[in-house]
């Protein structure tokens, strides 16, 4: 019994493990899709990326709050919790609204306005990317 419970741990840790190499595969490819579709020289590289990465934890964490606001069945909320939760998307997209407009302004001042609508035409383009080969490798 002791060995399928270390099993089981193990293959926990290594599914773990791969998701998150899994995860800064994806974000290392972005970031070398952006770097390539907006042409960022070394200097402002070096201004823009700690920025953005910034922009996108936050925007990561409020996510993450709403996501696990939603993780009970709605069957089982009562129409409070249901009111609650409306409440808790509307002030998430909110604040998302707020931290876009705060760091891309931001941005704009190392990037100009012209490669802020690169960025954001590169951001759409990766995920549909993103999205079309996993839509490819399930079929």
């Amino acid at each position: 019994m002791k060995k399928i419970f270390y099993i089981f741990i193990l293959f926990c840790i290594n599914f773990s493990i791969k998701a998150q190499q899994g995860t800064e595969k994806i974000e290392a490819l972005r970031a070398d899709y952006i770097q390539k579709k907006i042409s960022l020289s070394s200097s402002e590289a070096t201004k823009f990326w700690p920025i953005y990465n910034e922009y996108n934890d936050k925007l990561k964490a409020l996510r993450k709050n709403l996501r696990q606001a939603n993780r009970k069945p709605i069957e089982n909320l009562t129409d409070k919790e249901c009111d609650e939760l409306y409440l808790l998307d509307i002030q998430t997209k909110q604040a998302e609204a707020e931290l876009y407009k705060s760091y891309r302004d931001k941005l704009k001042l190392i990037i100009g306005t012209k490669r802020m609508v690169l960025l954001h035409k590169a951001e759409n383009e990766f995920k549909k990317e993103i999205l079309k080969n996993i839509q490819d490798k399930s079929d």
